[in-house]
């Protein structure tokens, strides 16, 4: 998909301890969440278009989160 930068996901990964990190790693972490951001993104749109705003509100991504 490779829709989001590499960095923000090779700082997480250092910020919880992991000391190196490959690129082949790297790669499939930020592969692995942009799939799961992209299933909540897509629940949270349908949540909202289902109670007749156009507006994605912080409900509607808990409770994408809860449902994918």
């Amino acid at each position: 998909m490779s829709i989001l930068p590499r960095a923000p996901f090779e700082r997480f990964l250092k910020q919880s301890g992991a000391k190196r990190v490959s690129k082949d790693a790297l790669e499939e972490f930020a592969n692995v969440l942009e799939e799961k951001l992209a299933k909540i993104v897509a629940e949270a749109t349908l949540l909202a278009k289902h109670a007749g705003r156009k507006t994605i509100i912080a409900e509607d991504i808990r409770m994408a989160r809860k449902k994918v």
